[in-house]
């Protein structure tokens, strides 16, 4: 989905240009982002796209679903997806510095083109939680994956552990009388 910058700083924010369309970006999600995403249903876009000051911003709206593996064991998982972009597209460099340093501000390149598949491929992968888990693991019936001298274990587990670690090696416990005005303060 491209729009032409030049058509779009026709658009004065009273009467914004809208859009509505159906992506299907799976393939391009797969072959740019094959470690994060197993399979992606088809995305909609709403939004709507307006000239402020000789630049251009795009609102748009992103529904849609992906399949992705789970952070603790891989396992495919759904994961519904909603979210809003706001982004700036200017004519040239200098004018983006009008914006603050944390707003999303493209300068645009001769061709003259706002690509907004290419945005919403990005800002799906940017919208993916760092922590993702199917719906049994989240309910604790799931074992959490170990292997040779290793093991995946809950903030819980690991306080009990390390409580156990803590306690006195009953081998060192008669060094424990040596100091006894130590002891006594513990």
């Amino acid at each position: 989905m491209e729009m032409f910058f030049r058509e779009l700083q026709k658009y004065p924010e009273n009467a914004p240009f809208k859009f509505e369309e159906t992506l299907d970006i799976k393939q391009e999600l797969l072959d740019r982002y094959a470690d994060q995403v197993i399979d992606a249903e088809k995305f909609t876009v709403s939004g709507s796209a307006f000239a402020d000051q000789g630049d251009v911003i795009v609102n748009y709206h992103v529904t849609g679903k992906l399949v992705v593996p789970s952070s603790r064991s891989l396992m495919p998982v759904d994961l519904p997806m909603e979210f809003d972009v706001e982004e700036f597209y200017v004519p040239s460099k200098a004018a983006e510095s009008r914006y603050p340093k944390d707003t999303v501000v493209f300068v645009l390149d001769e061709e003259d083109k706002v690509e907004i598949t290419d945005s919403v491929i990005d800002n799906v992968i940017l919208n993916i939680p760092m922590q993702v888990l199917a719906e049994s693991e989240l309910e604790g019936q799931e074992d959490m994956p170990s292997g040779d001298d290793w093991e995946v274990m809950t903030a819980d587990d690991f306080d009990k552990n390390k409580a156990e670690l803590e306690t006195v090696d009953p081998r060192l416990a008669k060094l424990k009388d040596l100091f006894p005005e130590d002891n006594q303060e513990d």
